[in-house]
């Protein structure tokens, strides 16, 4: 929220507008573009925008993150519009905010503080690898693949077809100048780094289609008001439906997770107040069911923006709240200037956003240092391009907790004959069914034809299963004509 005392300072209030605009000049062909490769107009895109501003920038949970349209969720909208039509996305989204609402009432939210840096980074790299091998397709004006399996079998193909094809050549073209451009652009100096690199791409790549002739694909325009749809009845009632159902699970887990987890990482970006996870959870459901009410995207907080933001030297709430503003009067006033910016341009800014969310400089050091934590990142990012965003980091995390628990359960056992024969068998530690095959396997050799004692009372920890192990363990370890094992515990 934006205090008083905040408006009263003008040199925060100076600070916080100046960032605004720099992150409403990112943020505007990042919705367009994660609109048009959601398969729904591009005006829903800066709606949803829009919302995440002037709405969820307001509430209370996060300062600094800024919220809108996500590249994470393209996938799982393209395929709900597919399968249930553009007129039912609202009522999901709709429901899958209300969801949020009550996850975060719930206190759910607090429990993503807990969550391994490494599955953070691990999503967000294979965010990355799904927005960069959808968008080299769109990059070539050419229809991507369903899957990620897909999309990376496809790729020789659409070598071909870009050689091939003079069509897909020059889009192709168009997206990489656009690349090029945002790669080139932090090396010129301070003065033309005033305007933000993915707006001098897109409108240098504008330019050149322009005044040479070219016809690359653009998106269609229709104005704000007749992109929105209200749902109506007809639409809610298939929320009944079981498969819609499911979507609206996916669609409040996924949009909750990269949320949540997106402002893990902005949190570690700057030095101002850490985010209420629980209260963001709730701001982002309610930014979600007016979303939904407006038949637009659903939004999640986007790490794209939010880190622009706090690079930008953003203090307050202002800022996200103004880059909203910015693009509502934009969408009002220059509907049309959507209309004449190449599809292909507007890939080549999510495939360079893409390759920004893979730590692929941070992944060697990590590897030498931290072997099993680069290991969890891998996983969990090839996880997300192989199966989706959801089941990715619900492996990623299950991965964190075994590695936790592997780490931190360390037993010993010692052997001690006494005088007479008696064997005392000594665990100290953590005993827990990760060490089980262990364990069961240094007293399997011990003899059969000794008494034994087995003693626990140096376990700080002895989970149900090895004390069940255990026990049948001592029960059929001795010949018949040998006492039985007893547990000291």
């Amino acid at each position: 929220m934006i205090s008083a005392k905040d408006l009263k300072n003008p040199h925060v209030v100076r600070r916080d507008l100046l960032a605004s605009l720099v992150v409403f000049l990112v943020a505007l062909p990042l919705c367009v573009g994660v609109a048009v490769a959601s398969g729904v107009p591009a005006e829903l895109g800066l709606v949803t925008g829009i919302v995440g501003g002037l709405v969820v920038g307001l509430l209370p949970g996060s300062k600094l993150q800024v919220s809108g349209p996500a590249a994470g969720l393209t996938v799982l909208v393209f395929e709900a519009v597919k399968e249930f039509g553009l007129s039912t996305l609202g009522p999901i989204v709709l429901a899958a905010g209300l969801l949020q609402v009550v996850l975060g009432v719930a206190r759910f939210g607090r429990w993503f503080r807990a969550i391994s840096v490494s599955v953070v980074q691990g999503m967000l790299a294979g965010i990355g690898l799904i927005i960069v091998l959808g968008q080299v397709y769109a990059m070539a004006d050419l229809e991507q693949p369903g899957s990620g399996l897909a999309k990376l079998a496809g790729l020789p193909g659409l070598a071909i077809d870009i050689v091939t094809n003079q069509e897909a050549l020059t889009a192709f073209g168009l997206g990489a100048g656009t690349i090029a451009v945002l790669l080139l652009w932090p090396k010129l100096p301070a003065r033309a780094r005033i305007v933000p690199a993915p707006l001098a791409a897109v409108a240098l790549a504008t330019a050149v289609a322009s005044l040479a002739g070219l016809r690359p694909a653009v998106a269609d325009v229709n104005g704000l008001l007749n992109a929105i749809d209200l749902p109506g009845g007809a639409e809610f009632s298939r929320l009944a439906d079981v498969a819609v159902i499911g979507t609206v699970l996916a669609f409040a887990l996924i949009a909750s997770a990269e949320s949540l987890f997106s402002a893990a990482a902005i949190d570690r970006m700057h030095d101002g107040p850490r985010t209420d996870y629980d209260k963001e959870l709730v701001a982002q459901g309610v930014g979600n069911t007016i979303c939904g009410a407006l038949g637009a995207l659903p939004m999640t907080a986007v790490i794209v923006r939010s880190a622009a933001n706090v690079q930008a030297g953003a203090t307050t709430a202002l800022s996200r709240v103004a880059h909203g503003l910015w693009l509502l009067l934009f969408a009002a006033l220059l509907p049309a200037a959507i209309g004449i910016i190449p599809l292909a341009a507007l890939a080549g800014v999510l495939v360079h956003a893409g390759c920004k969310l893979v730590p692929a400089k941070e992944f060697g050091p990590l590897w030498r240092e931290h072997r099993g934590e680069a290991i969890l990142l891998a996983i969990t990012a090839i996880a997300i391009v192989v199966t989706n965003l959801f089941e990715g980091v619900v492996l990623g995390l299950l991965l964190a907790v075994v590695k936790s628990a592997w780490e931190t359960s360390h037993v010993q056992l010692t052997t001690h004959e006494l005088t007479g024969g008696r064997v005392v068998v000594t665990l100290t530690g953590n005993a827990t069914f990760l060490r089980l095959p262990r364990i069961l396997e240094q007293l399997e050799k011990l003899p059969q034809d000794q008494p034994i004692e087995l003693d626990l009372t140096g376990l700080r920890h002895l989970d149900h299963a090895c004390r069940v192990a255990l026990e049948n363990w001592a029960r059929r370890h001795n010949n018949a004509e040998i006492e039985p094992v007893t547990i000291r515990q």
